[in-house]
């Protein structure tokens, strides 16, 4: 009789995923535009682990995250080519405002449809997931300053719900994403200054 083995195979690869999420986000503190590759293979990797967990928000986040990663990988080339660098921005009161409501009404939205439609393990927390990260990928894509503030809220939320599903890898991959987006955030803040931004 073969012995089973000690590491299940879905484990092994949220292992893999984890350890190229820390590639993707450290580089993307550093303003790097090889942070993409990374990310892109992270993303494939979690949509099966968290299809396995039943955690659709994230699984259905995870396509999401893939397409906007090329978007976001072309529009960092291009600014990089136009500016010699990575430049970094800030949102303006108004659309600060429009993410907020936007990112609220979506994160209900696909909680409500997940709670109705699916038997997902936490429709609401991980629909909130969802939303965060998707409005906060696109200020990544876009280069502005306050997508770290919704990573780093977002990732306060995935600890606890990653928690409480036995993730402990992923739960461990994200508080590591929490101090790096601090970082991040402090890193891009001070490029923004130096660019002649708000201090």
């Amino acid at each position: 009789m073969r012995r089973a083995s000690s590491v299940a195979p879905m484990e092994s690869w949220e292992w893999v995923a984890a350890g190229l999420g820390l590639m993707n986000v450290g580089l993307l503190v550093l303003r790097s535009v090889w942070n993409y590759p990374f990310g892109l293979a992270m993303v494939t990797l979690y949509f099966f682990v968290f299809l396995e967990q039943r955690l659709y928000s994230d699984m259905l986040l995870q396509v999401f995250f893939f397409v906007v990663q090329l978007y976001g990988w072309w529009q960092w080339v291009r600014a990089r080519q136009a500016a010699g660098e990575v430049q970094v921005g800030l949102l303006r009161p108004g659309e600060r405002a429009v993410c907020v409501a936007a990112t609220a009404a979506m994160s209900l939205a696909l909680g409500f449809v997940m709670d109705t439609w699916t038997n997902a393990a936490a429709p609401y927390v991980d629909a909130s997931i969802a939303g965060m990260s998707i409005s906060a990928q696109l200020l990544l894509a876009w280069r502005k300053l306050e997508n770290w503030l919704l990573w780093i809220l977002a990732d306060i939320v995935a600890i606890g719900l990653y928690l409480s599903k036995d993730l402990k890898p992923t739960a461990a991959l994200y508080a590591v994403f929490l101090v790096m987006c601090v970082i991040g955030f402090i890193d891009w803040r001070r490029k923004l200054v130096a660019q002649g931004g708000p201090a």
